[in-house]
């Protein structure tokens, strides 16, 4: 099954052991406009994550047996489904593991069902394929060619296997290749939130990205940091 059309309710997947959670998210959702699938048990969720049913998943770090960044690494292993991350308020070194795996944002746990609805309304904004398909050029920065109609990338003709958020700020990297973007146009832009202090989010996808798209011919990185002002995709 496809991406939700527009006129469809968005397709939830709740992942967590705390089942006095699941209810109240998930009846708060459903009453917001969401379909909503909900389970406590993780490696049922990963087959529910998998199945093709759901736009979209919140998958919280502490499940017991396999926790929930096992089974982050286990879904991003064949899927790019977007995934929202539950994580204890305060504890970074899960965000930015959670965030070095694949995840496509997280939200400190606990959170109102309010701000998490937010979120997943913000992260599938992102995600959503162009309404315009047709109209839209690929990008060309040297032998890195974007397709965002696609939402493909490519280095020397060879796919790049980004997630949706390094898509997006590759995507925006590129619109301004040879020119420093700030770390708030990017969150604004690729991330759909604005930047808030301490938020590391970016420096963890950019360095993912890094790994992944490689070098220039004399050994330097194709994303450059320029101090204070952000980072620059250079131009070959």
């Amino acid at each position: 099954m496809g991406p939700t059309s527009p006129n469809q309710h968005p397709r939830v997947l709740l992942i967590d052991d705390d089942c006095e959670l699941l209810e109240l998210m998930g009846d708060y959702l459903e009453r917001d406009g969401f379909a909503v699938g909900r389970t406590d048990n993780g490696s049922l969720g990963v087959e529910m994550a998998l199945s093709g049913q759901h736009d979209i998943v919140v998958l919280d770090v502490t499940m017991p047996g396999s926790n929930g960044l096992q089974l982050l690494g286990r879904i991003r292993a064949s899927s790019v489904l977007p995934v929202i991350m539950l994580t204890a308020r305060g504890d970074d070194l899960d965000r930015i593991v959670g965030l070095e795996l694949g995840a496509d944002d997280y939200v400190p746990k606990p959170c109102s069902p309010r701000e998490l609805a937010a979120r997943l309304r913000a992260v599938l904004k992102r995600v959503a394929p162009p309404l315009q398909t047709q109209a839209i050029s690929p990008l060309c920065v040297g032998p890195l060619q974007l397709r965002p109609a696609q939402r493909r990338a490519e280095l020397h003709g060879q796919p790049l296997p980004l997630t949706n958020t390094e898509f997006n700020l590759l995507e925006c990297l590129a619109r301004h290749a040879g020119l420093p973007v700030s770390k708030a146009t990017l969150s604004e832009e690729a991330m759909g939130k604005p930047l808030t202090s301490f938020d590391r989010s970016i420096d963890v996808h950019i360095s993912s990205m890094r790994q992944k798209i490689g070098t220039l011919a004399d050994g330097r990185s194709r994303i450059q940091t320029v101090f204070r002002r952000g980072y620059l995709l250079v131009v070959e």
